[in-house]
């Protein structure tokens, strides 16, 4: 098991996140991940294999939402492992690219939260387990869930 995280590591690597999110400066992220990260994302299809990759998937979503805000709510540390209660807001002002295809903007705002699994290795997340409801990001967009014909 890697050495455990401590408070004032895991409130930086917090602290740089929304930094990096909020002010859209992503390559504030590379201190905090590995070039290598595994990213597991209910909104994607496939893992997020790589920092480079993660940061495109950021730049998309900071494209179609300019005013993306995250906040970090709560942090609980235990070993190598970090949970984070975050949430996101924002505008959908822009075209938004999604597993399903580009969806035009809608100009609606979303919000909605979620929890995050970060283990760290060498000071660093070497991997992340991402839990939010998809539907509060798709409903904005005009998606809804319809019941199945009989």
């Amino acid at each position: 098991m890697e050495k455990p995280v401590d408070e004032a590591r895991a409130k930086a690597i917090g602290d740089c996140y929304v930094k990096a999110r909020n002010e859209a400066n992503l390559s504030l992220l590379d201190g905090n991940y590995s070039p290598d990260v595994i990213v597991h994302d209910p909104g994607q299809v496939q893992d997020i294999i790589g920092l480079a990759a993660l940061k495109a998937q950021y730049s998309c979503t900071h494209a179609a939402v300019p005013d993306v805000k995250f906040s970090l709510d709560e942090m609980y540390i235990k070993g190598d492992r970090i949970a984070w209660i975050f949430t996101m807001t924002g505008t959908i002002t822009k075209p938004f690219r999604t597993p399903m295809g580009e969806l035009p903007p809608t100009g609606k705002s979303l919000g909605f939260s979620g929890v995050a699994v970060d283990r760290i290795v060498g000071g660093k997340i070497a991997e992340e387990w991402l839990y939010f409801n998809v539907l509060e990001i798709l409903q904005p967009l005009g998606f809804t869930l319809v019941p199945p014909s009989p």
